[in-house]
């Protein structure tokens, strides 16, 4: 199975990044309020960001990766995948 790391744009201009099997399934998700705590008051308008990773482990590993990156990286990240 493969799994994904992704950044949601949210309604305040603020990034979510998040891990999924489905991301298109886990943004609906979020956007019906069922999703993480942090959208629920931050819903969010927008996947901007997706990576394939080999497995989940890898998944969560990037994540926490991405998390601690500064704002400015992760627009950059953002404008770099702009398929998202």
């Amino acid at each position: 199975m493969d799994w994904y790391v992704y950044m949601l744009r949210c309604e305040d201009g603020s990034l979510y990044t998040g891990i999924a099997s489905d991301v298109e399934k886990r943004f609906a998700m979020h956007k019906s309020g069922h999703g993480a705590k942090y959208t629920r008051s931050h819903p969010p308008v927008a996947v901007v960001y997706r990576e394939q990773c080999s497995d989940k482990g890898a998944a969560l590993r990037r994540e926490a990766a991405i998390k601690k990156l500064p704002r400015a990286k992760k627009l950059e990240l953002t404008e770099e995948n702009c398929d998202a």
